[in-house]
């Protein structure tokens, strides 16, 4: 028979214990925080119909990054690549008889057929969090608030990250400000979320194959430059649209920093989002550290995807951290060091005389009763290699029980950090 590989696809990962124990970390912090918020937890299937990602998930992701096949019944299907299509087709199902807001939240795996790179695997995990049927601007400054709230609950120190905040409606307004038709909007606004990847001589070339002219070109550049570009006020005080919608976003920001998060917001007008979907405020979280300056996740609002299956255009906005671009944020800032670990309510139970094997057993069931975890001997073993086989499995301490501690109805347990040890009645 031909000998099969041991080692997992590339760009999937297999993660044995203390790799599981980081990202269980990542995930009990943003189920904890989610919850705080009043979040309700659900879950889609694995695959959707692939029209479904087609309709409004981009050129990419709703494109070649698909993983397709079909079913014995010759449907089209597809793994899914990210959640926002899903539960917007999962609310559609439940929207007009369930109670406004809908505040849902998931955490779960997804798969994109692309090149793996640092931050990116073509197998993920994401939280993907999202509000219902609410156009209030207090849903936004919510969720936006939220996705700080998450970063520090990590124990993320100040300077570590900031929040790029920006409004679709206002690149929509500068555009037509510079009379750009829809697809050439379309295809600049793509060019736009891939700029940060291209020197600035190759993005203005990239305008300039659009059909562009150099003055547009300087006047998109100062754009995206931000309020601190000497063109840029300029650009919105030459709109009555966008003055209004600056005028609104500055707005928000105001009053999220009014809440004290001052620290952690800028305005930053070159944030797009890759999404065809996004068509308000959207906002990028960002990583500081010198040697892993990168997104680590967004969000925004992303109002009538749930026209696509035949509803009313409802209101929804939301954002999807993933594991792998929060992780490598939580390991440049050395933030591994605060997560609490399992095996510091772990127990290494030997059977130190084969002659009390029932009697071991016994306190093992007594001990867990009692919401210690025990990690139970099979065959007899002396003490001392007892303790080397706790220090070989990170575990911290041993449960001692021979004939000597079985007369006096008691055992001892011994920390193999302090050399504590301690004696307890059975």
């Amino acid at each position: 028979m031909k000998k099969l590989s041991n080692q997992e696809i590339k760009g999937s990962a297999d993660w044995l214990p203390d790799e599981y124990a980081k990202r269980k970390y990542i995930f009990d912090t943003w189920r904890k925080v989610c919850l705080k918020y009043g979040f309700e937890e659900y879950l889609t299937p694995l695959f959707e119909q692939a029209d479904v990602y087609r309709a409004k998930s981009g050129e990419d992701v709703g494109g070649k990054e698909l993983l397709i096949f079909k079913d014995l019944g010759n449907r089209e299907l597809a793994v899914r690549p990210e959640m926002t299509p899903s539960v917007a087709r999962l609310v559609s199902k439940i929207y007009r008889t369930t109670p406004k807001p809908i505040k849902f939240f998931s955490i779960a795996n997804f798969f994109r057929n692309e090149k793996p790179q640092r931050g990116r695997n073509r197998e993920f995990w994401q939280l993907n969090c999202d509000i219902f049927g609410t156009d209030n601007i207090l849903s936004d400054i919510e969720m936006i608030e939220m996705a700080i709230d998450i970063m520090l609950e990590f124990g993320s120190p100040k300077e570590s990250f900031v929040l790029k905040l920006s409004d679709r409606r206002l690149l929509e307004a500068f555009f037509n400000a510079l009379n750009v038709k829809e697809e050439k909007k379309t295809q600049t606004m793509r060019l736009l979320d891939k700029k940060d990847k291209l020197k600035k001589p190759d993005f203005d070339k990239a305008l300039l194959d659009l059909g562009f002219k150099q003055d547009d070109i300087k006047k998109i550049n100062s754009f995206i430059g931000g309020d601190k570009e000497k063109g840029f006020l300029d650009i919105v005080e030459s709109s009555e649209e966008l003055k209004d919608v600056y005028k609104q976003l500055k707005e928000v920001i105001k009053k999220i920093e009014n809440d004290g998060y001052k620290d952690y917001i800028v305005f930053d007008p070159s944030i797009i989002r890759g999404f065809d979907y996004y068509n308000g405020l959207v906002f990028e979280v960002f990583d500081l550290h010198k040697e892993n300056r990168r997104t680590i996740f967004g969000g925004g609002r992303y109002n009538g995807l749930g026209s696509i299956f035949g509803e009313e255009n409802f209101s929804a906005l939301g954002f999807a951290p993933g594991d792998e671009t929060t992780k490598l944020f939580l390991e440049s800032w050395n933030l591994f060091d605060k997560m609490a670990n399992d095996k510091d309510n772990l127990y290494y139970l030997p059977i130190i005389d084969e002659n009390l094997i029932k009697e071991t057993r016994n306190l093992a069931k007594k001990m867990r009763a009692n919401s210690k975890n025990i990690l139970l001997g099979y065959e007899e073993q002396k003490i001392s290699k007892a303790f080397k086989f706790a220090e070989n499995k990170k575990i911290n301490k041993v449960v001692i029980f021979g004939n000597e501690e079985k007369q006096k109805g008691e055992y001892k347990v011994k920390d193999l950090i302090g050399g504590k040890e301690e004696s307890y009645k059975i």
